[in-house]
């Protein structure tokens, strides 16, 4: 693009018609997906068939009015354009999504229902429903559809069905959803990696469903463990989420997809077609590995040492489960961890802070942005010993320049911010304060683990209506690690 062509597109205004009309064949989509829901309470002789007629109804008409009706006078999409639209797909997704909560016949109010779909898409695993198991097995389904299509992200399914936005700021859409400090690209065209990583994906899910149904769960809810399994997102069928099942062959599996859902899906295929060679070589595995092992080695230790010693299960598959159901921000319980002691609470902020890899379906910080940091921290140490020392920082072999390595630091600080900014708005509304910010810290970093008021067997419902709306922002800021979000809110965006 030449000099001139680059001060144009700098200026130009944002393409709202084009915009409106993806968003319209997103919603398209969407009623597609409540079409499965609905079968389901169809062959289960279930009245929440009608809830989701209404639903695909009002989500299709709009769907087809946006792309229909509207014209847009170019289909080019730039920068502006992408950040905007990534932001508000996942808003609308979330609007329509939610009349299936409103409608059922255990109804939730609006502000419960936005919470709870965008809960889902988000992965985030929060939810206002106390008693799950009196739902329908049409919103059962629709709770884990939510997390499984929000697991790779809405914009990134967008681009695997609809070919013509890949040349129309396909990669601009696709860096503003995906995670982390790099983005590989697998193919030439922005479309075909999308498919490639959706074909992966959805392996994966068939494969995990597979094995579960072998074990001692049913196939229903083989299906909708197996959606929020691999998208780490949390949303059980059950009120005690895994620990109702009371089998270790179910966590020993979920343990292993969830470990899976926290690997970067490029560095899966990329192994995949190399067969495995060179996968240690690849130091943000290694980091993620050995975080997981220094975490369940103390865990196993606090264990121990409070006397909570309960037979074999109790410091090896159980501490396992929730070490990795922490770390991957997936947010299934397997039992009453809180009862390990604070120092495990302590613990489990620090990896619900810390996330996986980036690349997979999970929340938080990133191995990433904390591998760097550490990099970063060793080099200053060893600047001020030696301070001619010449040295650059790199993470999997791409070297991070110090407009990056700026980019991490801003990140990580706001990251942090919103989590104490969450806290605070919940303690001035008079809840604990460990509840209160556990539970922002949960929502920022998209993990739907529970603890105090919102633990095992508990919810979110004891949340205003304000705190919702609130708690909502704070996951969908977390979902799209911030930036994309915080980019809205500066005045020359709009300019």
């Amino acid at each position: 693009m030449s000099h001139h062509s680059k001060t144009l597109a700098a200026h130009r205004g944002i393409n709202f018609a084009m915009i409106l009309r993806v968003l319209g064949q997103l919603t398209m989509v969407e009623a597609i997906f409540m079409a499965l829901p609905l079968l389901v309470c169809l062959y289960k002789g279930e009245d929440d068939w009608k809830a989701f007629v209404i639903s695909l109804a009002v989500t299709a008409s709009m769907g087809v009015a946006c792309n229909y009706m509207v014209r847009p006078k170019s289909r080019k999409l730039y920068r502006r354009d992408g950040l905007l639209l990534a932001s508000v797909a996942w808003i609308v997704f979330s609007t329509f999504g939610m009349l299936p909560f409103l409608l059922c016949s255990t109804p939730l109010n609006v502000s419960e229902a936005f919470f709870e779909a965008m809960s889902g898409f988000t992965t985030t695993g929060a939810t206002v429903i106390r008693d799950v198991e009196i739902c329908s097995h049409g919103i059962l389904l629709w709770r884990a559809l939510t997390q499984w299509v929000g697991g790779l992200g809405i914009i990134i399914f967008t681009l695997t069905f609809i070919p013509a936005l890949n040349n129309s700021g396909s990669l601009i859409l696709f860096h503003a959803e995906a995670t982390g400090i790099t983005h590989d690209k697998l193919g030439a065209r922005i479309s075909r990696t999308a498919k490639i990583l959706w074909g992966l994906y959805s392996f994966l899910t068939l494969l995990l469903v597979v094995m579960l149904w072998l074990g001692p769960m049913g196939f229903f809810e083989s299906v909708c463990q197996g959606f929020t399994a691999i998208s780490t997102g949390g949303f059980s069928t059950r009120n005690d989420s895994i620990a109702a099942f009371h089998s270790p062959y179910i966590k020993v599996v979920l343990t292993a997809f969830m470990f899976v859902g926290g690997v970067s899906f490029s560095l899966i295929l990329a192994t995949a077609k190399k067969r495995g060679r060179g996968l240690w070589r690849n130091d943000v595995l290694k980091a993620y590995v050995t975080m997981i092992i220094v975490f369940y080695v103390s865990v196993v230790i606090a264990i121990v040492a409070r006397g909570n010693y309960a037979g074999w299960q109790s410091v090896t598959v159980d501490p396992l489960f929730h070490i990795v159901s922490a770390v991957t921000s997936t947010g299934f319980s397997a039992g009453d961890w809180e009862g390990w002691g604070f120092f495990v609470l302590t613990l489990t902020f620090f990896m619900m802070y810390i996330g996986a890899c980036a690349g997979s379906t999970t929340g938080g910080a990133k191995v990433d942005r904390v591998l760097y940091l550490h990099k970063n921290f060793v080099l200053v140490v060893k600047r001020y010993i030696r301070p001619r020392l010449m040295r650059s920082i790199s993470v999997n072999e791409q070297l991070i320049d110090n407009e990056k390595g700026s980019e991490i630091f801003a990140f990580m600080v706001i990251y942090t911010l919103l989590i104490v900014f969450g806290g605070l708005v919940l303690v001035a509304q008079g809840f604990p304060i460990v509840d209160a910010f556990f539970s922002s810290f949960s929502c920022v970093s998209n993990n739907g683990l529970g603890a105090g008021v919102t633990g095992i067997t508990g919810s979110y419902d004891f949340l205003p209506s304000s705190g919702l709306w609130i708690m909502s922002f704070l996951m969908l800021a977390g979902r799209l690690e911030i930036m994309t979000i915080i980019a809205l809110f500066v005045p020359s965006f709009w300019r």
